[in-house]
This record gives structure tokens, sequence and C-alpha cells, in this order.
């Protein structure tokens, strides 16, 4: 690969304010994909109401999204190395609009599914693309840390104002509306992008090769498949099979990477320690928490009985922390050490995790709002550091191709978190014991998801809806917290994990280098 980039005839001439300008249009783009995740969950009562989707089919319009991307990220970030990454990016941030209004109008949970899956395929163009324009712009360590701090930063405020703004939206209108708040974003992000964001592409990349790209989905989507499956129905010789050619595919794209001259992915990326260690602690962070984030906001409206807007308030503290956290952290990186800060972060979170499996429905908010700081500030100093190190493991033509496996790491710890903590929650839930006098159309509705049996409860008599609501409250709690048993487990050996894989790596001029 070539050691300049495409894009040192126009980043090397952004000066102050210009690359600061668009750095401000990129996080637009986080911002967009972050609100996206955070107000599904808020919405996640309301959309169960109104499409009645089985506990399967909630758990798919939960995590297909992260799914698809999953799949894409790879390829769709070495598209951004090739064709240019703001072409991409634009083209991406319109799609992505144009498809959340068909999540608004979405009419059953097949479309729901289908449509969470094309902002999927949109979404999997603008992760890679900001954060690899990112490393073309600030090309000083130091100010680098910074930017990819304010990147992560505003995907935490994302995480804030998704609920915030949801919650203001679903107090007045329809759940599809939390899906058009991503069309004035966008429409500033391409406006503004058009003008301020400099174009950047590797300047030789070879061809795009095609048959890498159908690898690399197939190996990706079907082991995602195969785990979602057997962790909802058992392992069944359909899902053996599933696994097997996804696992073979993945072994396929290997080798022939090995074999390019110009691979779709370098492999020689993951031979350098600091890489590794931060891809990995990546995926098994998001992995442990996102069964957690996926049903906390049910735990808080269905569960504890609050409104939209106070759930969506009560769950700041973890944004607040994240931002706070995530402006601090390459500076104290430096000061300390990057291991220290990640696997400090990281355990953090998983002594978090590990209180949240005492809580039940009367626990107050100032233990929940403390539990989600500390999982916010161990958040933001994680992620923020492990992006800085695999942005700075690579030459910057490399950028999208790094980017994309640190996205694509970030997107399977999310769909398998959902697939396997959510089915926990869902396996747990589902087997509460029905009060008698309840008929079997209604407690069949109420074993699939809180929310059927919440809607269930409103047509039957006082004291038997209570104790159904009861029941099943109690059911999902029960889950949330072996759920929350398990996510700790992983948090804790991820830390001990990225204490010694990250040991000795620093953050320096272009390159983590040992000591």
């Amino acid at each position: 690969m070539s050691g300049t980039d495409q894009s040192a005839d126009t980043t090397g001439d952004v000066r102050d304010p210009g690359r600061w300008i668009a750095l401000a249009v990129l996080v637009l783009a986080v911002l967009l994909v972050a609100v996206d995740a955070t107000v599904l969950g808020l919405a996640t009562p309301f959309l169960s109401e109104d499409l009645e989707p089985t506990g399967t089919q909630l758990l798919w319009i939960g995590d297909v999204y992260s799914f698809v991307i999953a799949g894409l990220l790879v390829s769709m970030g070495s598209l951004g190395d090739r064709i240019g990454r703001k072409k991409l990016l634009l083209t991406g941030a319109t799609a992505f609009g144009a498809v959340s209004v068909l999540n608004a109008y979405a009419s059953s949970p097949e479309m729901m599914i289908l449509a969470r899956a094309l902002l999927g395929v949109a979404g999997a163009t603008l992760m890679p693309s900001t954060l690899a324009l990112i490393r073309n712009l600030f090309h000083d360590p130091r100010e680098r840390s910074l930017a990819v701090g304010i990147w992560g930063a505003m995907a935490s405020a994302g995480a804030a104002v998704g609920p915030v703004v949801g919650g203001l939206l679903l107090e007045h209108f329809w759940w599809g509306s939390v899906f058009l708040i991503n069309l004035p974003v966008m429409a500033v992000l391409v406006a503004v992008g058009i003008k301020m964001i400099p174009e950047s592409r590797n300047p030789a990349p070879g061809p795009w090769d095609l048959p890498s790209v159908g690898l690399s989905m197939i190996g990706l989507i079907g082991v995602v498949y195969a785990v979602k499956e057997a962790a909802a129905h058992g392992v069944t010789p359909k899902t053996v099979v599933v696994v097997l050619v996804g696992i073979g595919a993945l072994v396929w794209f290997v080798r022939r990477q090995l074999k390019l001259p110009a691979p779709l992915l370098d492999m020689r990326l993951f031979h350098h320690r600091g890489f590794s260690g931060a891809v990995l602690a990546d995926l098994l962070t998001i992995l442990g928490l996102s069964g957690i984030v996926f049903f906390l906001s049910q735990f808080l409206q269905l569960v504890q009985g609050r409104g939209p807007l106070e759930a969506g308030l009560a769950e700041l503290p973890a944004a607040v922390g994240a931002v706070t956290a995530g402006l601090m952290a390459g500076n104290v990186a430096r000061r300390f050490s990057v291991r220290s800060v990640v696997a400090g972060g990281l355990g953090a979170i998983g002594v978090s995790l590990a209180v949240v499996t005492v809580i039940h429905k009367e626990t107050g908010y100032p233990l929940i709002g403390a539990l989600l700081l500390v999982v916010g500030v161990g958040a933001g100093f994680a992620f923020t550091v492990t992006s800085d190190v695999i942005l700075s493991s690579v030459p910057k033509e490399q950028a999208g191709s790094a980017s994309a496996v640190s996205e694509t790491a970030y997107e399977l710890g999310a769909a398998l978190g959902i697939a396997l903590l959510g089915s926990i929650v869902t396996g747990v839930y589902q087997g509460f014991a029905t009060p008698e006098g309840v008929s079997p159309r209604a407690a069949a509705a109420a074993h699939e998801s809180l929310g059927g049996a919440v809607e269930m409860a409103d047509n039957l008599p006082s004291p038997l809806a209570g104790e159904l609501v009861t029941a099943a409250q109690e059911a999902f709690v029960n889950g949330l917290r072996v759920s929350a048993a398990v996510g700790a487990v992983v948090l804790l050996a991820t830390a001990a994990a990225a204490w010694f894989l990250l040991r000795n790596e620093k953050l320096q001029e272009g390159i983590i280098a040992d000591e």
C-alpha cells in the first residue's frame, strides 16, 4: 500500500477553523446513528402495542439493524477507501434519512424488520467514513485524540438526545415520529458536508473484490444468525448448518485476503497487538452491555411506571459520564497508560452490571442514576482510547478499513449481545405463571413480551389485571438480573484481557509503539 493518501492535497490544506468545522459535520453522522439506536428502545412499548410483534420479532426489530451493519461494515469501509470516504458518507446519509421515513410508517412487524435492515445498509456507510476522515483531517496525535474524543462524546450525546427528544415526541405523537427526527440532521449533514468536508481515498487501492464482499457478508451474517437462533430456540440441525457455513465463509475470506495483492481487508493489521486487543475489547464490551441497554427503557417505563420523557431523562447520567470521560480520555491515557484507562473503564462497567443483579421494581432512582453514570464514564474512557489505538495503528490510507474493523466489532458485539442476553431476558420472562382466570389467548400474548402483558391487562378486571402485570414485571426483572450477571462476567473478563493485551501501548505520533 502506498504511504501517502490522496487526501494529502486537501486535508493538508485544511486550517483552523476548517478542520474543526469539518469535524462538526462528521459528528452529525454519529449523532444520526446514535439517536436512531436509542429512540428505538424508548419507542418499543408503543411499537409493541401497535404492531403486536411476537417476542422473536421484537428481538429482530431490535437487533437486525446492527445485524446488517455487522455484515456490511468491512465491505463499506473498503469501498470508501476506493471511491472516496466523503462520497460514501454523503450518499449513506441521504439514504439513511430516506429509509427513516419507511421505518416511521411501518405497518407490520415484518415491514418494520425490513425497514430496520435497510437502515442498517445505509448506516454501514456512515461510521467507517467518519472515523477514517478524522484520521486524515488531524495529523497531530493530540489533536486527533481530542477529535476522536469529540466523536465518541457526540455518540454519547446522541444516546442522551435520542431518549429525551424521543420522549417529548412520544408524549404528543405516534411512535413513528421518533424516526423522523433523522431528517433534519441528515439535511444539515449533506448540505454543509458538500462544502466543508475534504474528500479522501486510498490512491492505490486496487479493485473492490466482489467475492470477498460476498464472503464477508455470508460469514458474518451466518454466524450472528446462528447464534441468535440457537439462543432463542436451542441448537438445531439448521443452526449447526448455518454456523458452519458462516465459519467456512469467514475462513475462506481470510485465506483469500492473504493471497490478494490488494485485499478488501489487510489481515496484517491484526499482527499489531494493540490493534487486535482494542478490537477484541470493543466487541466483548458491547456484547456485555447491549442486552441491558436494549431492555433498560422497558424497565423504566413498564416496570417502574415512568413516562417516555421521564425515562429518557433518567438515562441522561450515562451520556453525561461518557461525554465527560471521552473528552478527557486522550490526556488521561497519556498521563497514565492505555491499558490502565481501558481496563479500568471496563472494570467499572463490569462492577456496575454486577450491582444491577440486585435491583427490583422499587429500586430508587439514585442507585440507578449512579450506576448509569459509572457505566457512562467507563464506556467513555474505554471506547475513546480503543478507537484512538485502532486509528493510530495503521497508515492513513488504510484508515477506512481499520475504522470498519472497529465498527464491525462494535456492531457485531451489539447483535450478539442482544441475541444472547436479550434471549436470556426473554427466556426467563416467558417462564412466569399466568394467574388463574386469564384466557389462553391473553396468556399467550402476555408471554410474548412485557408490553403485551400490559396491553392484555387493560382488558381484564382490576384484581386479575394487577396480578398479571405483577407476575410479568417480576419475571422481566428476574431476566434482567440474569442478563446483567452474564454481562458483568463478560466485562470483568474483558478488562483482565485488555490489561494484558494493551500492556506497553502508548498514544504516540502516527502509531502505537511498544516501549
